[in-house]
């Protein structure tokens, strides 16, 4: 599961208030995401429902509901290892590289993504995640945000 992978990641073992923030946060995040994707009330969300939620974000960005922005902020503070405000290149492909990407790809998303800056503050970030959502140019940094440089 995502979440052991994620608390494994950064060291922080069951009990852990860490590893507690972590499953609270995401089970907010899949409560939301379920409540406003699961249109059939299957308790799952398809392809087809997650495609159609966000396509309906992408036409109307500033309409952000809760656990997007949660979602957003989550990953956020997943990349920001050293808790710095900022995510580094190291920090960016750590993560990214864990779920399986090639490191070295993810090194060229950072830079994509970072476009020449050392690293990406949450307001970059926010942008950034807003334009993965939103943007129609396969060019768009915002694109790289989640350490891909081909799809």
């Amino acid at each position: 599961m995502a979440v052991e992978k994620i608390c494994e990641l950064r060291g922080w073992p069951v009990g852990n208030s860490r590893n507690t923030e972590t499953h609270e946060s995401m089970f907010k995040i899949w409560e939301g995401l379920r409540a406003k994707a699961d249109k059939d009330n299957d308790g799952q969300v398809s392809v087809e429902e997650w495609c159609k939620m966000w396509d309906e974000y992408a036409r109307d960005p500033d309409s952000v509901l809760d656990w997007q922005l949660r979602y957003m902020n989550f990953m956020f503070d997943l990349e920001d290892a050293s808790n710095d405000g900022g995510i580094d290149a190291e920090e960016f492909s750590i993560v990214c590289s864990s779920y399986g990407l090639d490191q070295q790809e993810c090194r060229d998303a950072f830079g994509k993504m970072a476009q020449g800056s050392e690293e990406v503050d949450r307001e970059q970030f926010s942008k950034l995640w807003r334009e993965y959502f939103s943007s129609d140019d396969p060019a768009s940094p915002g694109n790289f945000i989640f350490g891909k440089t081909s799809f």
